[in-house]
């Protein structure tokens, strides 16, 4: 299989796969394919990994593409502005990562949940109780808001980092929660109360922008209720103009 990503922060990746391989990807991120590729919805793993995909923020169903009549070509898009990544994963690593940023992988790749094991991590990690494991043998994409930061952390060495920025990280890699220190700093330092703390040995991929902040910076742009009834909603104003 080889790829291609393309654009700056509405990022595509176009995949080229031969009759013998298959991909699979997130339902409904397919933005074209060539005419020779076919799709189908699967629940891919049975119905608990389906259910399990479904409580993790996935889809219950997975849809997978072939080719047939020589090389075909298909390309996936995330559902927000944002970076794609492909990640390598050899046979007995993993690699988790926050809910919503798979994307697309091989059929050699496993897409399953992972419970947090810190509590402190599981309520206030921002990115909820439910991760997503990756493992297997071969490349998947990720996708996640704004542009992506790599850091390769050595034994013992520790990031930290702003809650819900992180996208993802190497299993080997210890993953926690930590309060802010100082009452002054916790409430008026406009960093929030918690910090993710991140402890090697392994990679982490760090995104400059999540979707609650990009969520808060379009709010005021949003429409208003008015007179104790909802304002028109954006799909209305849409409809109103093209009536």
């Amino acid at each position: 299989m080889e790829y291609k990503i393309t654009g700056d922060n509405l990022q595509l990746v176009t995949l080229q796969i031969q009759p013998n391989e298959k991909i699979y990807a997130e339902a409904g991120s397919m933005i074209y394919m060539s005419g020779n590729i076919s799709m189908e919805a699967k629940m891919r793993g049975g119905l608990l990994k389906g259910l399990g995909r479904k409580i993790a923020g996935e889809t219950l169903f997975l849809t997978e593409f072939t080719t047939s009549g020589g090389t075909g070509m298909v390309s996936f898009g995330g559902n927000a502005p944002g970076t794609i990544k492909p990640i390598t994963i050899d046979s007995g690593n993993e690699f988790l990562v926050q809910k919503d940023a798979f994307l697309c992988a091989e059929d050699t790749i496993d897409l399953s949940i992972a419970f947090q094991k810190r509590l402190g991590a599981a309520f206030f990690g921002g990115e909820g109780f439910i991760l997503e494991k990756l493992s297997g043998s071969g490349v998947t994409f990720v996708h996640a808001c704004g542009d992506f930061v790599e850091f390769d952390l050595e034994q013992g060495q520790i990031l930290k980092v702003d809650t819900g920025s992180v996208v993802g990280w190497e299993g080997t890699v210890t993953f926690d929660i930590e309060r802010v220190k100082g009452i002054k700093t916790m409430f008026f330092g406009g960093e929030g109360i918690f910090l993710t703390t991140l402890k090697g040995p392994g990679k982490v991929i760090i995104q400059s922008m999540d979707l609650g902040r990009l969520a808060h910076a379009l709010q005021p742009f949003l429409p208003q209720q008015r007179g104790g009834q909802s304002g028109s909603n954006v799909g209305e104003l849409i409809g109103g103009l093209t009536r």
